[in-house]
């Protein structure tokens, strides 16, 4: 003991006289020259960690003392065995458990130092943090540095070292070596000439100074005969040097590791695939009527999760309605991303063909349950159509989270909509539909459940999170602001799910840009239809379209007349982006486009409105059916373009 820990000494053996433990940290002397008092007979002093435990029995009271030191630099790798067992056990298995790549080579450094080395720096194939297929390459192939540490507490390591560099390392130099060979590189001792070359070659001259003195071996990271990369491991002066059983410990730790390195880069690229691939699926752009604000965010779920089959879509539909629409199809990875594509495509299809949002999902329905015969899947999907005419939304659900409604005095509810089973579930109730009103001004909400629901909360919470989002003066927001409000705090929920969110802010078509007539079911209906369509022209300045608007109107009442000739019959003309004629009628029987033949004398009036309008179509209603045309509108662009400020996918967050 030093002069200054006796005392302190003395005091833990008082305290095992007294029956007592106690505990001190104590100066103790090694059998050295202390640092600089070589040549004054100086011995070295090192702090001990001393223990006095009592021992009582019949004899004279006595105790124990544990004194714990740490070894000194030149005696820190002596023990082999205690090496490879620190390397060896405990610490590959728990790393090894994550499949980040990152988070895998921070785990691998803080194992090999300081049991192994002092320095430790984990370099890959730049492909291989690229997602990419990782092929055999030679020395010259592009690496990327993505962890460094070291205990000797000397910052121009990880200043020298940086972590995230790209690069390809010189020829003549061992880490050259390393690549082309495939096989350790061992340099007992790097002199002053030999670390002066290297940064020389590398035109980086501080690792002469960092590398003179060192010992160094450099440990390939081969999986499946492919190299993956290398782990560089120095021991600065003062310690043991690398030997040949070092460099064989080594590899058995760099032979395991690499299997960790290579399980996350599987990982890694399967994840990029299924992202790549739902992204691809996801739409770009959404289109509503010019009354209907939309804004949506996709967030895909964390690194611990695999990417999962959640969707969005806004689709602008003839007379001013917009189906708005968000899914979620149940599990993770490329599978769930590929049966996602396919229910987007179909709802897309279903959505064109104007069929109400429960028979739609009916249809889907059925189509997840012939899928399931192959593969069981089921998915939950919300479905919705605004009116824009009529200020009407028609909501139906199947296993979908409820929609969120908000008023623009600020109040907000969850939509009833009668309950049915998530799409490929069979049994259940049928699928049905609800119709609101809504006010001009408010806010539609739907979302999947990574929103609203983690590990750590429960779903009330988080759709009352929601709600409060929402709350009085929301509806007053800048759309993009409500848009980032919904995913505040939720980046950093590291087992979190994909979450998909649509957010429209409702308002219907102006009067001044809609126009509606009830005709009788009479032949005259024709010539004042006619007439009411040029007037109505004049007025919106659309004089150039009279012709043909007149001609299509006439056609489509003619047609009405024949298949619904004792019910009265509406014209509705909407002026929008494009020019929309609109013949409502009580007939259930869809018209169908027909070539007549030459001594035919009808048939030809839907050949004529296909020729004449830009898009034609159909649609069934409670009452009976709708036949409508659309035109476009010279200087105006009936399919607007993103605004400039944007870019496919900006609202598809990353990490």
């Amino acid at each position: 003991m030093g002069e200054e820990s006796k005392a302190e000494l003395e005091g833990l053996l008082e305290a095992i006289a007294a029956g007592q433990e106690r505990t001190a940290v104590l100066t103790v002397l090694r059998g050295g020259p202390a640092p600089g008092g070589a040549g004054q007979g100086g011995e070295a002093g090192t702090d001990a960690v001393v223990t006095a435990q009592p021992m009582l029995g019949d004899d004279e009271p006595g105790g124990l003392l544990y004194v714990r030191v740490a070894l000194p630099p030149s005696e820190r790798y002596q023990d082999p065995g205690l090496m490879r067992r620190a390397l060896m056990d405990d610490p590959l298995t728990r790393f090894g458990a994550s499949l980040d790549l990152d988070q895998s080579a921070r785990g691998l450094v803080d194992v090999i130092v300081p049991h192994y080395c002092t320095t430790a720096s984990v370099l890959v194939l730049e492909s291989l943090v690229a997602a990419d297929e990782v092929h055999a390459e030679s020395g010259s192939a592009v690496l990327r540095r993505i962890a460094v540490t070291s205990d000797d507490r000397n910052p121009m390591w990880t200043a020298t070292f940086p972590v995230g560099e790209v690069l390809i390392y010189p020829e003549g130099t061992p880490y050259r070596e390393v690549l082309d060979t495939a096989r350790p590189v061992h340099l007992p001792h790097v002199d002053v000439g030999a670390a002066s070359d290297i940064a020389r070659r590398w035109r980086r001259h501080p690792v002469s100074d960092l590398l003179t003195g060192v010992s160094m071996v450099l440990l390939p990271l081969i999986a499946k005969d492919t190299l993956l990369g290398f782990i560089a491991c120095t021991r600065v002066p003062g310690f043991r040097k690398f030997d040949a059983y070092d460099v064989e410990i080594g590899m058995e730790f760099a032979s395991r590791a690499a299997i960790v390195i290579d399980n996350a880069r599987l990982f890694s690229r399967e994840r990029a695939t299924a992202l790549t691939l739902q992204r691809s699926l996801l739409p770009n752009r959404l289109s509503a009527p010019s009354s209907v604000e939309v804004r949506h965010r996709y967030l895909p779920g964390s690194k611990l999760v695999e990417v999962g089959g959640d969707w969005y879509e806004s689709i602008a539909l003839p007379g001013a309605r917009v189906a708005l629409i968000v899914g979620d199809v149940a599990g993770h990875g490329v599978r769930a991303a590929v049966t996602m594509g396919r229910l987007r495509t179909a709802l897309h299809t279903l959505a064109n063909l104007e069929l109400p949002p429960a028979d739609a999902l009916h249809v889907m329905h059925e189509l997840m349950i012939e899928l399931g015969e192959q593969e069981p899947h089921f998915a939950t999907c919300v479905y919705a159509v605004y009116d824009a005419t009529t200020g009407t939304i028609e909501v139906a659900s199947a296993g979908h989270l409820p929609p969120l409604l908000v008023s623009p005095d600020g109040a907000n509810d969850y939509l009833t909509i009668p309950p049915a089973p998530p799409l490929g579930v069979s049994g259940g109730a049928a699928i049905e539909s609800r119709e609101f009103t809504v006010e001009d001004g408010s806010v539609f909400v739907i979302y999947t459940d990574g929103l609203v629901e983690n590990r750590g909360r429960d779903i009330d919470d988080g759709l009352a999170r929601l709600q409060n989002i929402f709350g009085p003066g929301s509806t007053e927001r800048p759309m993009e602001d409500l848009a980032k409000a919904t995913l505040a705090g939720v980046y950093a929920d590291h087992h979190r799910d994909d979450i998909a969110v649509l957010i429209a802010r409702l308002n219907r078509l102006p009067e001044d840009r809609r126009a509606s007539w009830t005709l009788p079911s009479d032949p005259a209906a024709v010539r004042r239809a006619r007439g009411l369509v040029r007037s109505r022209l004049d007025e919106w300045g659309l004089g150039d379209l009279t012709y043909t608007t007149e001609l299509l109107a006439s056609e489509l009442i003619t047609n009405a007349l024949r298949y619904a000739p004792n019910d009265p019959i509406e014209l509705r003309l909407l002026f929008e982006r494009t020019l929309v004629c609109e013949v409502l009628d009580r007939s259930a029987a869809l018209p169908r486009l027909r070539h007549a033949a030459d001594d035919d004398e009808n048939g030809r009036g839907l050949l004529v409105v296909s020729q004449l309008a830009h898009r034609w179509g159909t649609r069934r209603t409670a009452a009976g059916k709708v036949v409508w045309c659309e035109q476009t509108v010279p200087g105006i662009d009936p399919d607007p373009s993103e605004p400039a400020s944007s870019w496919p996918g900006e609202s598809h967050h990353r990490e």
